[in-house]
């Protein structure tokens, strides 16, 4: 009998294999009603983003460095040929991936990972076109590159936001060991930066023509972004970013502006030592929401899909740490509530986005990472 019973769990597991992936599904609940919550694709190692191609199909990062496509029954292609060596290490690997606003005339894509130099890593972005048959990136080409102290592992940022107007804006992080440079503008550490699809320096940067900062910035005084997304009605760029212990942030970050790390937060560090002078200063931004015990923020997207109507106009935003999707419901650019939600899948989300379809996908952060799809339940 016992082994009859093992027989019976090998043929199961098989057929978990062979059995196309979306057929796995479970149910959850939500103010919104009933959610299906499926599993579209599986077998992947440390998923970081998601991207939609137009016919259908997705592009999905690994962080040990790889890019594939997932295809419309939720087959997983072998990595695709051309992309650049990734500094896997720690949190350092290939992270963010978007596509141009126009790719369906130039086929081009970008992508943000953790360059090896060195010493250490680096942010860079890159930029290429994706062949055809979507076997592999061509005319790869890096727009960008992170100046500063080099990172052992840690804190690399790493969300890619296109405005309306095409220019590009990256999250950088601190480095973990180098938080205090996140207020010296001559680096890019602990900063955001705006290039065009060049990487080339708009005129409009807040920090052009000064000798003492560099051109690219944005904004600073950011600790280490793993979430940005341009607001679907004001086209402004939303991003979050890991705080310590406590003090995830939330914040709309204009050009110029400070937004304080390490000299202002809400958390106190690992060791519970105390970081900042205190959690308000003249001349320093405060973020429109923390959270404190911290959600370790990770992927955003707004929702503005039929699909689910009492979503519209919600902002999802993964949990690492939560192990699940957090909703914001919005007044303009206050937040009025907040849902957590799909805690039962026990997995720490590291990207959320909504599809054309109008549903959630969702990317789960493990050595066996899948690709989640949720939908309402009907």
């Amino acid at each position: 009998m016992a082994a009859a019973r093992f027989l019976a769990a090998q043929i199961l597991a098989a057929l978990a294999v062979l059995v196309p992936s979306f057929a796995w599904a479970q149910n959850s609940s939500s103010s919104a009603g009933a959610l299906k919550v499926e599993t579209f694709a599986r077998g992947l190692d440390r998923p970081w983003a998601i991207a939609f191609l137009p016919d259908g199909r997705l592009l999905v990062t690994e962080r040990p460095g790889r890019i594939r496509v997932v295809a419309t029954d939720g087959q997983v292609s072998a990595p695709l040929a051309g992309t650049p060596g990734v500094f896997a290490r720690g949190q350092g690997g290939m992270h963010d991936l978007v596509l141009d606003r126009e790719f369906a005339q130039n086929r081009t894509i970008y992508f943000c990972y953790a360059e090896p130099t060195a010493g250490g890593g680096r942010t860079a972005l890159g930029r290429g076109r994706l062949a055809d048959d979507a076997t592999r990136i061509d005319d790869v080409k890096v727009i960008f590159r992170q100046e500063g102290p080099l990172s052992s592992g840690n804190h690399f940022g790493c969300r890619i936001a296109q405005g309306r107007d095409g220019n590009l804006f990256l999250t950088l992080g601190d480095h973990f060991n180098h938080r205090d440079e996140a207020q010296n503008l001559a680096n890019h550490l602990g900063k955001i930066v705006r290039v065009t699809p060049d990487g080339a320096v708009p005129d409009d940067n807040p920090f052009v023509g000064r000798k003492d900062a560099k051109p690219e910035i944005w904004s600073y005084g950011h600790r280490n972004s793993q979430g940005a997304a341009i607001h679907p009605v004001s086209g402004r760029l939303w991003m979050h970013e890991h705080g310590p212990r406590g003090g995830d942030e939330l914040n709309i970050p204009d050009a110029g502006k400070n937004y304080g790390w390490p000299v202002i937060g809400f958390g106190v560090d690992y060791s519970g030592a105390r970081i900042h002078e205190s959690t308000h200063k003249a001349g320093m931004e405060q973020p429109i929401r923390q959270w404190t015990p911290v959600i370790a923020a990770s992927g955003m997207a707004f929702y503005q899909s039929d699909l689910v109507p009492a979503w519209k106009g919600s902002l999802f935003i993964g949990a690492l740490d939560g192990k699940g999707v957090v909703r914001l419901s919005l007044d303009g650019e206050k937040v009025t509530g907040e849902e957590r939600l799909l805690g039962g899948l026990g997995e720490r989300i590291r990207d959320v986005r909504v599809g054309p379809d109008g549903a959630l996908w969702l990317a789960t952060d493990s050595a066996s990472g899948r690709i989640v799809k949720v939908t309402p339940e009907k």
